[in-house]
């Protein structure tokens, strides 16, 4: 009896752990950051604008996009976003500037997108971009170049 009771215990026990044992080793993914719209927001070394949901918008032949985002100062004085689209001689400066204390946002229908001319990246790429701000190091990373196939994208296309 004892002996069917100890083993009766020890395969429940095992169940268990067989059962929830993956959940104990795998990371949580409520834990991992991540973009979650079509664009992506560019790592906080770039200084003390936050610059979320960065995105181009491209026409069909990738030569000419508006470069779509929200830029955060959280900070009490005015400060300037330095932008390259590209990299080496061919890059593309861009600046905005943005006032303390407000978010500035890029094409959400108030507020112009930044056209980008001689882009020369086709919608559904990637493009290296560079930014930096305040007394930053900056940070480059690739951004999406989309189109207007997606409805609420299509008036922002060049």
């Amino acid at each position: 009896m004892k002996t069917r009771l100890i083993t009766s215990i020890a395969v429940g026990a095992a169940v268990v752990l067989g059962t929830s044992g993956c959940a104990m080793i795998s990371p949580q993914s409520t834990t991992l950051q991540y973009s979650p719209s079509d664009g992506m927001n560019v790592p906080d070394s770039s200084g003390p604008l936050d610059v979320r949901n960065v995105l181009i918008v491209a026409n069909e032949d990738g030569s000419e996009g508006n470069l779509v985002a929200a830029i955060v100062n959280p900070t009490d004085k005015a400060e300037v976003l330095n932008i390259e689209v590209g990299e080496g001689a061919d890059a593309i400066p861009l600046t905005v500037r943005v006032p303390a204390g407000t978010t500035k946002s890029l094409g959400d229908g108030e507020t112009e997108p930044l056209l980008i001319e001689d882009l020369d990246t086709m919608p559904g790429a990637t493009i290296s971009m560079y930014f930096q701000s305040g007394d930053g190091e900056g940070v480059r990373t690739y951004i999406p170049v989309l189109d207007g196939t997606l409805e609420y994208l299509a008036p922002l296309v060049p």
